[in-house]
């Protein structure tokens, strides 16, 4: 049964939890803290412990893949594990890390560091010049977008005295040369966009102070970012600005550390990537160019000089199908790579712009299951065409494999089986929507439909993003091995099938989205696989809308719901942190119009009393400054005013994740399942629920 939840329009002004966006204000701390408490209590027993601590074992095991990226030479790897909760950055060689056990060089203890400055610290990345030694750090507290910049010699495995340093804020820098950094950083004064992101694009010299490096690039407060890249590719250096108007429009300028020079004559809606000489480039919408016209996610190849020039003859090299989509590209020694899903299987090729744009397939690779390439070295211009592959599917756990060029695939590392296998399938399906679309989803779970089998969903279905069934050692040893059935759904919004998939579940089209992943559940229990009080689902973050939608508009086909890290109020997302930058996706609250599709899947206004919801419980961080914790803070709370069986969990550290080291990932997660058995009426956790 689909509710009718359409809200009445209340004044922004009429919301009585306003004060639960107040993240660090008294009266919502203590919210947060009796909130965990009850929380703990109710699902924080010993099965929770023990999930919890088996899961952390897992994540901390010394055979996991040690993941790498080649600079220089070397390969870089942050490890954690349990002796090691923020992690270890080393470097080590290829012929080492072939090796079952690699020796390491360490270059910096992030745990020791933090203990030192008595301060939260993760590492979230770096960056440095091919073939020097300082790096830039960006060291986040707690896990949050906004980063330290530090200067730190790799050499000496010391950070640089009087070096380049930028208190916290969000952005980044790229290097010019060794004294020289292109700044897009939100530190400093009328520097933010009201999506909270760069606006100017600034060059900080050596030895002077951030604030009064000269701006050389900015756009309006309104637009969602401001960016610089530096491209060391071409015959001398250049650099290429972005306005990045909104999620997925831009304008792009050519110039070099003056500013930009040559405005790139492209659609507004378009990928683009260059390399050298050539360009690669893909539109989002129609596009009729040089006498031709090219549906929208069509491959395109250039000489960037030529189009500079005037030449609009372009070479085709990707045209997409109705389930046939371009996933993304990049470029390695003067070859495009291009990712594609032919019917959710996935596809290399490669294209070669010096012989004619010729293409090639890339072998040796399953042609089922989940399979991820990327350019092995951090830095295009030292790149000799080597690849990395992960290969794995719900039930093989992933292998990093090498793929240098004209050899076949090696696999450097397997990462352990962490769950029992035995007697489960992977399956796919597809359900029939709302609307007769067809919905794909797969389901992996034992050979046999018992018609009660306890059923874990979940989806995405937002911003084009294509969600894959990977293996998941939480979902295989706290659900599978147990007997359970997991099912991922491919609903639209998302870019399993392009910008159409997309488009149709975007703006308007997003309460679409939420019909797909109703239908799934319900071809579920027509299947003879489980009944609805058996089905538990979670989303996260745009998948936050989605889980209380199925809240408010089909609770009948849920039995329990675990929505974490999420968007909710649609009537003031874009007031709070990294919102603005999502009115492409969603709309915008403030347009009568607009508002007026928002309001139809805003289930923090739909929410009314007297209805069937099930057991949600809502999680969120303290740290996550992207979507803002007061989203699962006010829906908890105006749930539980309602009288409705709503529970809340906070941590204060773990950014828009699940936690900033190992454990307190696995404690979220092992509470969201323990939440979710317990609610369906599954394993021991059943007895005290």
């Amino acid at each position: 049964m689909q509710v009718d939840d359409r809200p009445t329009l209340a004044a922004p002004d009429d919301d009585p939890y306003l004060w639960l966006e107040e993240i660090e204000g008294e009266r919502a701390l203590a919210f947060v803290a009796q909130q965990n408490e009850l929380t703990l209590d109710r699902f924080g027993g010993a099965g929770f412990a023990r999930d919890r601590d088996m899961l952390a074992a897992i994540y901390d095991r010394p055979d996991n893949i040690p993941y790498v990226t080649r600079s220089d030479g070397l390969l870089y790897n942050l490890w954690k594990d349990a002796n090691n909760p923020r992690g270890l950055w080393r470097q080590t060689t290829l012929d080492e890390f072939r090796k079952a056990e690699p020796a390491w060089e360490i270059l910096l203890d992030v745990d020791r560091f933090a203990a030192e400055e008595k301060e939260d610290w993760l590492l979230a990345g770096s960056s440095s010049r091919p073939g020097k030694s300082p790096a830039l750090l960006r060291l986040s507290r707690g896990g949050s977008d906004a980063v330290v910049l530090r200067e730190f010699d790799v050499d000496t495995k010391t950070f640089v005295a009087n070096g380049f340093e930028l208190p916290e804020a969000k952005g980044g820098a790229a290097w010019l040369d060794d004294d020289t950094l292109l700044l897009s950083s939100v530190h400093g004064e009328d520097m933010a966009t009201t999506s909270g992101y760069a606006r100017k694009v600034r060059v900080w010299r050596r030895g002077t102070p951030a604030d009064q490096a000269p701006v050389i690039f900015e756009v309006p407060r309104d637009h969602m970012a401001a960016g610089g890249q530096v491209d060391d590719t071409g015959a001398s250096q250049r650099v290429w600005f972005v306005d990045q108007r909104d999620f997925f429009n831009l304008e792009i300028w050519l110039g070099d550390e003056t500013g930009p020079r040559t405005r790139v004559d492209l659609p507004s809606d378009i990928w683009v990537l260059v390399h050298a000489d050539w360009m690669a480039i893909k539109p989002r919408s129609p596009w009729t160019v040089g006498g031709r016209s090219y549906p929208p996610d069509t491959l395109l190849g250039i000489s960037l000089s030529a189009f500079l020039d005037g030449d609009r003859n372009f070479a085709t090299l990707f045209e997409p199908g109705p389930r046939r989509a371009l996933q993304g590209y990049f470029w390695t020694a003067g070859k495009l790579v291009i990712s594609i899903l032919d019917e959710l299987k996935p596809v290399f090729e490669i294209c070669t712009p010096a012989n004619g744009w010729a293409r090639e397939g890339l072998a040796g690779l399953p042609e089922i299951g989940v399979v991820d390439v990327w350019r092995f070295d951090a830095h295009d211009i030292q790149s000799n065409g080597d690849l990395l592959a992960n290969v794995q599917d719900p039930l093989t756990p992933p292998s990093l494999l090498l793929i240098e060029p004209a050899k076949a695939p090696v696999v450097l590392k397997r990462a352990p089986q962490t769950f029992a296998p035995d007697g489960l399938v992977v399956t796919q399906h597809e359900a029939i929507s709302i609307d007769g679309e067809r919905i794909p989803y797969v389901q992996t779970g034992p050979a046999s439909e018992s018609g009660d089998a306890p059923v874990y969903m979940t989806a995405y279905g937002g911003f084009g993003h294509a969600v894959k069934p990977y293996y998941s050692s939480a979902l295989g040893k706290l659900w599978l091995e147990r007997g359970g059935t997991v099912v991922q759904a491919n609903i639209r919004g998302g870019g399993e099938f392009g910008t159409r998939w997309h488009d149709a579940g975007r703006n308007a089209g997003k309460r679409l989205a939420h019909d797909d992943f109703a239908a799934v559940a319900a071809d579920l229990v027509r299947r003879g696989v489980t009944r609805p009080q058996r089905i538990a689902a979670e989303g996260g973050s745009n998948g936050g809308i989605l889980i209380t939608n199925m809240l408010t508009r089909y609770g009948d086909r849920f039995g329990a719901l675990f929505c974490t890290i999420p968007l909710i109020d649609m009537r003031r997302y874009t007031k709070l942190l990294a919102g603005a930058s999502w009115v492409a996706e969603y709309g915008d609250p403030d347009k009568p119009e607009e508002w007026a599709w928002l309001q139809t899947y805003s289930a923090y206004h739909a929410a009314r009393p007297g209805q069937h919801y099930p057991p949600i419980l809502i999680a969120t961080t303290r740290r996550d400054d992207r979507v803002h914790p007061g989203h699962a803070r006010k829906m908890a709370a105006k749930l539980q005013a309602m009288g409705y069986e709503a529970y809340f969990y906070e941590p204060a550290a773990g950014g828009h994740g699940y936690g900033k080291d190992n454990k307190e990932r696995a404690a979220f997660v092992a509470l969201g399942l323990t939440f979710l058995r317990t609610k369906i009426g599954w394993g021991d956790e059943a007895a005290v629920g």
